[in-house]
């Protein structure tokens, strides 16, 4: 398939700048399974009318950490200034404190270099592979999380428009509320529409269940493609994981006939990933780098609550293959013709997974 297959028109003006508030506030595009039915155009308020008793709503608890930093190369005498965004925390296959990243400019950083962020965070430059930097820190686990929040700035995508070290107010705003395990350095934005509360509701009056999944966002997923066929692209790697508790508790919904609904792209991408662990209800964790597109045959999510993605992006790629390429740009046709707000603080769609053929 073609990039270029998965373009759309866009008004810069459609794109946010920043959340709604009260988070209910925010538009909501009802894309039903059958194309003969309409799209519904809803607020996050009125969410609760799309679920059914029996659903099961799975949330990602990974959270988003300060990932963007400002720092010094230091070489001799020879100083220059390093941005450096976190990609992905290699913990696991390459040592304690271990990142790869985006630094730049990339061509005033060499291997063993040391970056000098703040006087309590340094690293030293372990390998380069083009824009690919690998970093291995002076604090690792919970005490470079610590150094981060001091220092760091949320990641932002660059959509969004912010002076150096962004505002306060997005270390509130781009921080989903089901957040507990750091580890991402993007936010699963779907979820910025819900609070505890809006949560707490939905299984009260709607009679759902929850479930929760950890996947660590990476920058891979919002990377611009760039080739012209999908299948030259390669993904990035990003951990995901689930417990047994969890995994049980989606098999037994799908057993019984309920649906599983995901809550963003993250949780999609993480029950596809570890889907037959899941199904047989067992704990799982692994480093994936799927990539769904138009072809892909889901196996556990019915239904998706995600916000609207770039053009030409694996995640907009994503939403035409759970839906149908024709109805998702006629959906998007739709969200820019009623004036949605579009991407990570933007509104949001409820998709109904197309039937099978």
């Amino acid at each position: 398939m073609r990039v270029d297959d998965f373009d759309y028109d866009l008004p810069a003006e459609l794109i946010a700048q920043a959340p709604l508030y009260p988070r209910e506030a925010a538009k909501l595009l009802h894309v039903p399974a059958d194309p003969g039915q309409s799209f519904g155009d809803l607020s996050f308020g009125q969410i609760a009318r799309l679920f059914r008793p029996g659903d099961l709503l799975v949330l990602n608890r990974s959270r988003v950490i300060p990932a963007r930093l400002f720092g010094q190369r230091a070489r001799g005498e020879s100083i220059a200034q390093i941005e450096t965004t976190l990609t992905e925390d290699r913990q696991g296959d390459l040592g304690p404190g271990v990142w790869t990243s985006f630094s730049k400019p990339g061509k005033r950083i060499q291997v063993g270099d040391r970056i000098d962020y703040s006087d309590q965070l340094s690293a030293q430059v372990l390998a380069k592979d083009g824009p690919e930097v690998t970093l291995g820190f002076n604090r690792s686990g919970s005490d470079l999380v610590s150094a981060l929040e001091a220092c760091g700035s949320m990641p932002l995508p660059p959509y969004i428009k912010r002076e150096r070290g962004g505002d306060a107010a997005d270390l509130r705003d781009y921080q989903p509320f089901s957040a507990a395990e750091p580890g991402s350095v993007a936010a699963a934005t779907a979820s910025l529409h819900f609070d505890q509360a809006a949560i707490d509701a939905l299984v009260d009056q709607c009679g759902i269940q929850l479930a929760q999944v950890t996947l660590h966002v990476g920058l891979g997923t919002f990377a611009p493609i760039r080739v012209q066929d999908t299948d030259q692209h390669v993904m990035h790697f990003e951990q995901c994981a689930i417990d047994a508790q969890n995994a049980q508790r989606i098999a037994q919904t799908r057993a019984a006939g309920g649906r599983v609904i995901a809550l963003g792209t993250t949780v999609l991408r993480t029950l596809e990933s570890l889907a037959q662990p899941i199904l047989a209800g067992q704990a799982a964790a692994k480093r994936t780098d799927l990539f769904i597109r138009p072809g892909y045959d889901f196996q556990l999510a019915d239904a998706l609550i995600t916000n609207f993605h770039l053009p030409k992006s694996t995640l907009f790629m994503l939403v035409c293959a759970f839906a149908g390429t024709d109805r998702m740009k006629a959906a998007y046709a739709h969200a820019v013709q009623q004036h949605y707000r579009f991407f990570s603080y933007g509104d949001g769609s409820f998709l109904e997974r197309a039937s099978r053929a």
